[in-house]
């Protein structure tokens, strides 16, 4: 027994230490053979271009990223003039911007329909040919069309051939759109926009109002796409121009217009590089589209203004025309961390064993010495049947 456990811890012994003061490592042999030899550097350059083109110079792989948080805040700036049917009127801020609380989606008016002194009231329908009848039975009483103001009182009006509803009367007549615009002279509005960003990992606050853009540049800048990239103030004609529309085509019957607020920051780099990119979009109202083959020209939406007189409730309600402004800010920033650069040159140095495997499989299968290359590969060894431990110390025993 003292033999079995002397033998037992010697070999125990001798398992850990070449576990832990031995290295093993793969035979390597070289073959000498051109073609296979400029295959495998070949797909190993383009390996290398990869890492370093695509993965470290294009992808950035030894960056992490955050995505931004903004908030925007706009001003509207100037004054219109209208004089319709001798009534004059001049439309500040506070009339065509709606809302008006300053923020990233507004609309800006520039065409509109007004009707006057509307009364909860009997009043026939508009003759626009939607809503005609013949006779009484045509207009059931209660019931509304989909294409209605009101209620039918079941009265067909004669003199319009149209059913008399209840309704705010008289009916809005919105046939006839005003052209040209009523506020055409909102093309020489400004818009001032303030964005301001963070990048909460990388704990970084950028406003658009960067180096250099002070209330004194601010005072006589305009932007421009060529002079004046960073200038935060937009005439109104030019963004919709910048857009791809036509101002006098989209001010008569509204329509929409995104502005993309880019900010792609380096912060390996110094912080005044980190500045905003704009970008004008045309969403809908292109004036290159038919007008007559669109279910829906524009954009516009109603509102009205309600008053007291002689105890009576009366409305202005106006069918508004603008143009729609969607602020939208993307954000992005990137910065060196050891971590994700370890990363890539992992699958880097992982991606460069494809080269071996292709050209493997080009010595074993493709090459006419290809019986030799096996050989020299692999190591082929014929493997005994072991004896028990136990058993070859019970012949020791005996032999004792």
């Amino acid at each position: 027994m003292c033999i079995i456990s002397s033998k037992m811890k010697s070999y125990i012994t001798e398992a850990l230490s070449n576990f832990f003061f031995e290295y093993e490592t793969p035979r390597q042999v070289l073959v000498r053979n051109r073609r296979v030899g400029v295959v495998c550097r070949l797909i190993q350059l383009g390996v290398l271009a990869y890492i370093i083109g695509w993965v470290f110079i294009y992808e950035k792989g030894y960056q992490t990223v955050d995505i931004a948080i903004g908030s925007v805040f706009t001003k509207m700036k100037g004054v219109a003039y209208t004089d319709i049917s001798g009534e004059e009127r001049v439309w500040d801020v506070s009339d065509y911007v709606y809302p008006d609380q300053g923020g990233e989606s507004f609309v800006i008016m520039t065409n509109f329909i007004i009707t006057d002194g509307q009364t909860q009231s009997m009043c026939p329908e508009l003759p626009d040919g939607k809503n005609t009848c013949n006779s009484d039975a045509d207009c059931t009483k209660g019931q509304f069309k989909r294409t209605g103001n009101g209620h039918m009182t079941g009265k067909c009006v004669n003199t319009t051939n149209t059913c008399e509803i209840m309704s705010w009367c008289p009916i809005e007549d919105d046939r006839t759109i005003p052209n040209p615009p009523l506020l055409s002279v909102a093309e020489n509005f400004t818009l001032f926009i303030k964005n301001s960003i963070t990048f909460p990992a990388f704990g970084v606050v950028r406003s658009n109002l960067v180096e250099g853009v002070d209330q004194r540049y601010i005072k006589k800048c305009l932007y421009d796409p060529d002079e004046h990239q960073l200038c935060p103030i937009f005439r109104l004609g030019d963004i919709v121009r910048l857009s791809g529309f036509n101002f006098s085509q989209m001010a008569g019957v509204g329509g929409a217009i995104g502005i993309l607020i880019e900010w792609e920051c380096n912060l390996d780099l110094s912080l005044q590089r980190c500045i905003p990119k704009y970008g004008f979009h045309g969403l809908y109202g292109n004036a290159k589209e038919g007008e007559s083959s669109q279910a829906s020209v524009g954009y516009n939406f109603r509102t009205a203004k309600y008053y007291m007189e002689d105890k009576v409730e009366k409305r202005t309600l106006m069918k508004i025309f603008g143009i729609r402004i969607d602020i939208v800010v993307h954000g992005l920033a990137r910065k060196f961390d050891i971590i994700p650069t370890l990363t890539a040159i992992g699958s880097g140095v992982g991606i460069f064993g494809v080269a071996t495997v292709v050209c493997d499989l080009v010595l074993l299968n493709l090459v006419p010495k290809k019986d030799f290359y096996k050989n020299m590969k692999f190591k082929y060894t014929a493997v005994q049947d072991e004896v028990p431990v136990i058993q070859l110390d019970k012949e020791d025993q005996e032999k004792e």
